[in-house]
């Protein structure tokens, strides 16, 4: 999977639950994924509508009631569930709050060796400088990115590095995920 892909994957809350859910064995229906996930269920129909969109899945044909379809999981997402249940399986449950911010496994992905500010940015091409600033605060805060400030360069500029939960899944995700079009 590639970068782009990747980010697209994430852009939606409950897309890696639901993932992963469907990966550990939750039948592929609405009910018990809602109860896994804890969702809502705007959200969870917004985040389903896109895994469709995006082709990682499908409603499964001859299967279900037309108003409670069964979905299952496309040769693509396969392999993306795959990789959102190694990235649950490293958090905690009060990290998973954090997993669902749009922009903070990308950024992880990106970190899976020391960056500076604008290498980052480089690699994430549609991320904009707020966005990438607030997503590194939080994960500061949760002790997922350490943040270095190298003083004798002119001007100063911060080296941001993966560690404790954020290395590990960062160097997860950075084994699959490819920084290429």
């Amino acid at each position: 999977m590639n970068i782009k892909h990747f980010v697209n994957m994430t852009s939606r809350a409950w897309a890696v639950p639901i993932l992963s859910n469907l990966h550990a064995g939750i039948a592929g229906r609405q009910a018990p994924l809602l109860a896994a996930t804890g969702a809502s269920r705007t959200a969870f129909a917004q985040s389903m509508d896109h895994l469709i969109e995006i082709g990682l899945l499908e409603r499964n044909p001859g299967y279900g009631h037309p108003l409670r379809p069964e979905f299952r999981l496309t040769q693509r997402g396969i392999s993306a569930a795959a990789l959102a249940h190694k990235i649950q399986n490293l958090s905690a449950a009060e990290d998973r709050a954090l997993l669902r911010k749009s922009w903070t496994l990308p950024v992880l992905t990106s970190l899976h060796r020391p960056r500076h500010f604008n290498d980052i940015k480089r690699n994430l091409h549609t991320i904009t400088d707020r966005a990438l600033s607030q997503s590194l605060k939080s994960m500061e805060q949760r002790d997922w990115v350490e943040r270095h400030v190298d003083d004798a360069a002119r001007p100063p500029r911060s080296l941001y590095r993966a560690v404790n939960t954020g290395g590990l899944i960062s160097q997860v995700t950075a084994s699959d995920i490819h920084f290429t079009s």
